[in-house]
């Protein structure tokens, strides 16, 4: 346990979600397990006696998050409300508590798989293992950031900006851009072998993780070989793939696919139907942000937009469709390989991420996610700027 306590601190660190020495882990063993000394560890231990909990995670954000969380969470009642995908799809709500109590911090964790205190940070937690606690914290930093841009966007449209929303804005677009211009050498196929697959797809993930196209947890990477489709397993963490991926027969005849990907059935078709090797689905934030930013007023899809949206549009060239996890008629193994089938090697799903293709390997897979979200992130900053020359247009 303190192996897994200390991992998971230092992962919240290097993945820039939380400053050095600010994680505080613990992890209930034969006794409870803290990964450092702190004066809150008293009152938060409790929490262990309340809850049926394996680990607790309590950190204040590294920035921007912090101040977006802040912003958020002081302006919401009593939780916060992202739309993109995964909180959707595994959280619903973001809750918020006042106080820094064992009593307050219980009663939203009972309901949901995190609360955050304004100014103090977030606490989250693993029924069984730290992994869970961080998982759920890197989503709540990233469901925030995705949620602030989408509304600052907006209320520039609108007018409506308020000076704490410009400097809190301000602050985030001075962040380095992590996002270089030549994309890393990777692993050149044709692949002649299963184990150069597995390395392959290995690499790809880590690589994912390490230009931030994903928070580790979401994503998922696939590979065909001949009649074969590797695939990473469902929940994996794309920076530790060793071991978790299946290797699923293109006509399905194995149960290999049991433990995969829940969008097995969206990788294998989009395959299928493009006839590439290589499949890279990563959740970069500005390419989520830009597939939800709609123009469209008062339309008579709203709410239903993941699913149902019937408007053809696209985001610096790259188709974006609605779809949700999964097969069926809205599922993203139907909405979404029309788009590579046509010829396209990236496509967006509104709310969800960015999928990519390589014809042999990963080479062109990862460099078309990465120039896709960098365009993704100038037009963002772009259609902000429009905003206010619209608005200042409009005043004269």
């Amino acid at each position: 346990m303190e192996r897994l306590i200390r991992k998971y601190a230092d992962k919240l660190v290097s993945h820039g979600l939380a400053a050095p020495g600010e994680p505080l882990l613990a992890g209930l063993d034969s006794e409870i397990v803290w990964n450092r000394p702190d004066k809150r560890t008293a009152l938060l231990a409790t929490l262990f006696d309340t809850l049926s909990i394996n680990s607790l995670l309590f950190a204040r954000p590294a920035q921007p998050y912090a101040a977006i969380i802040d912003y958020l969470a002081a302006r919401a009642d009593e939780a916060i409300f992202p739309i993109d995908c995964e909180s959707r799809t595994f959280f619903h709500d973001l809750p918020v508590a006042r106080e820094f109590s064992a009593k307050t911090i219980a009663a939203a964790l009972r309901r949901r798989k995190s609360v955050t205190i304004p100014g103090e940070g977030i606490v989250t937690f693993g029924a069984v293992s730290p992994e869970q606690a961080f998982v759920t914290f890197s989503s709540v930093c990233f469901a925030c950031y995705v949620k602030f841009h989408l509304d600052y966007l907006r209320d520039a449209r609108a007018g409506t900006l308020t000076p704490e929303q410009r400097a809190v804005f301000e602050l985030a677009a001075a962040m380095p851009n992590p996002l270089p211009e030549t994309p890393p050498a990777v692993r050149r196929g044709p692949f002649t072998s299963d184990s150069a697959v597995l390395e392959a797809i290995w690499e790809a993930g880590r690589l994912t993780v390490e230009y931030h196209m994903v928070d580790s947890f979401f994503g998922n990477v696939s590979c065909r070989r001949g009649d074969t489709l590797f695939i990473t397993q469902t929940g994996s963490s794309l920076d530790e793939l060793p071991g978790r991926i299946d290797g699923c027969p293109m006509d399905g005849s194995s149960c290999a696919g049991l433990t995969a990907s829940s969008e097995l059935k969206a990788h294998h078709e989009i395959a299928l139907r493009s006839g590439c090797t290589a499949v890279l689905h990563g959740h970069p934030k500005f390419s989520v942000i830009l597939s939800m930013d709609c123009p469209k007023a008062h339309c008579d899809r709203e709410g239903e937009c993941h699913i149902k949206c019937p408007e053809i549009r696209s985001v610096c060239g790259v188709p974006v469709v609605p779809g949700e996890v999964g097969a069926g008629q809205f599922g993203l193994a139907t909405t979404l390989p029309p788009v590579f089938a046509s010829g396209h090697t990236a496509g967006i799903v509104y709310g969800h991420g960015l999928f990519t293709t390589g014809a042999v390997d990963f080479s062109d897979a990862f460099a078309t996610m990465l120039s896709v979200e960098r365009n993704c992130r100038e037009e963002y900053f772009r259609r902000v700027a429009q905003a206010g020359l619209d608005r200042g247009e409009a005043a004269r």
